[in-house]
């Protein structure tokens, strides 16, 4: 299996070197040169675990790479927390992917990222920098997988004020090898730093540089399995293939959704939620692909003008215009997130996180039966928001109550490249 550029098919490079460089030379970003054809019935793995189907998934991928070998070991390390299922009312049901030690979706991208780069760089002379660019989540679960792997360094970029205090603790609590960065600016600066020094000569000669954003490969592969594991478990539940909510910001969890669907499994629709960030939304009713400035909103980690992967999105649909009418997005206000959340026990027997309170409010806007509502965060992690609007504390989980417990370290940079360059040096 070889992997191109969304901007290049004639530039194709094997699994390994996709993941190690996560940037195509020309911008792009690497999407499978074809998808393997699969028939997944779901008597097939009546009870198979998470570990098992990834790896019967994503085996196809893996073909001829070096890291083949490797794969069961690393699904068995990077799923090794439950993402449970349950069916609520309605013909609903909510599929948690917070249980992992950062408490969010980015955990199971993350921890597969870092098996598989940890394999590759395994007595490295230099080690890799991996640069990672958060609006909330994405980089507490890069620091937490990376944290203490030796060959491996990881410079989280985050936008100053615009993250939650859990959130930034997150960002902030590791040292050794894991460096924070609080980068005036949002969440585009941020990516716009990254992809800018993960294409620069200069910082490419200076660090073996790769990314961890779900713009890598690596990151976004993985996100198929539990789309794979849900829809087949809803089916055999319910007699009917589901359709997928998804809360949207960079939209990697999303195309991971709309890559199950083809490679056959059983995925009715793909429903992307928003918050105020309106390019998605703008998108799906008729107008232009036209990225918009980046909004603050309370569904932090989903604030995002610039979506990046809808490259792959263009590229999957075989462009612009076809890629509409796999796009469905609604745009949730932060008013309609509150009242989500304020009403969610009622509804759905449900405290929601913000980024969940979108897919909420965008089931009640949705016709039909069988949809699964995908929970992207604990609301532990936006108490501030939450705790007001239930009128209770949200109890921590765990892993999330030990890291409150360490120092934090983080630096203050403009958004320019050459302030991120004095930063790493």
């Amino acid at each position: 299996m070889r992997y191109v550029s969304t901007r290049n098919r004639d530039y194709a490079v094997s699994l390994s070197d996709a993941i190690s460089h996560g940037l195509a030379p020309d911008g792009g970003l690497y999407v499978p040169e074809r998808f393997p054809s699969l028939d997944p019935e779901p008597s097939a793995m009546p009870h198979a675990s998470l570990p098992a189907v990834g790896e019967w998934l994503l085996r196809p991928f893996f073909e001829g790479d070096r890291l083949a070998n490797g794969l069961g070991d690393i699904c068995k390390e990077a799923f090794n927390f439950p993402v449970p299922l349950r069916l609520l009312r309605d013909d609903t049901a909510v599929l948690e992917l917070f249980h992992g030690p950062t408490a969010a979706f980015k955990d199971v991208g993350a921890r597969f990222l870092a098996g598989c780069l940890s394999r590759l760089n395994a007595g490295a002379d230099r080690p890799l920098t991996i640069l990672v660019a958060t609006s909330g989540d994405t980089g507490g679960a890069v620091a937490a997988a990376f944290h203490g792997r030796p060959g491996v360094e990881v410079v989280v970029l985050y936008p100053k004020g615009r993250v939650s205090p859990r959130q930034e603790k997150q960002l902030t609590a590791w040292g050794d090898n894991v460096r924070a960065l609080a980068v005036r600016g949002d969440f585009d600066d941020c990516q716009r730093l990254a992809k800018s020094a993960l294409t620069d000569p200069q910082f490419r000669t200076r660090w073996r540089l790769s990314s961890a954003n779900s713009i890598n490969l690596g990151r976004l592969l993985p996100q198929m399995v539990y789309y794979a594991t849900s829809s087949l478990e809803y089916q055999r539940a319910r007699g009917a293939a589901p359709g997928f909510i998804v809360p949207s910001g960079n939209v990697g969890n999303a195309t991971a959704a709309l890559w199950a669907q083809r490679l056959g499994l059983p995925i009715r629709e793909v429903v992307f939620a928003t918050n105020e960030n309106r390019t998605l939304a703008e998108f799906s009713a008729g107008g232009e692909w036209t990225p918009h400035p980046t909004v603050e909103t309370l569904a932090t980690a989903m604030d995002v003008g610039n979506p990046s992967n809808m490259e792959r999105i263009f590229a999957l649909s075989g462009g612009i215009e076809p890629a509409r009418e796999r796009v469905r997005a609604f745009l949730v206000t932060n008013d309609e997130i509150r009242e989500e959340i304020q009403t969610g026990r009622e509804r759905w027997g449900e405290i929601w996180d913000p980024h969940t309170a979108t897919a909420a409010a965008v089931r009640r806007r949705v016709d039909g039966s069988h949809w699964i509502l995908v929970a992207t965060a604990h609301p532990a992690k936006f108490e501030a928001v939450v705790e007001p609007l239930v009128g209770e504390t949200i109890e921590l989980p765990p892993s999330l109550a030990e890291l409150l417990q360490r120092p934090s370290s983080s630096r203050e940079i403009e958004p320019e490249l050459s302030a991120l360059w004095e930063a790493m040096g």
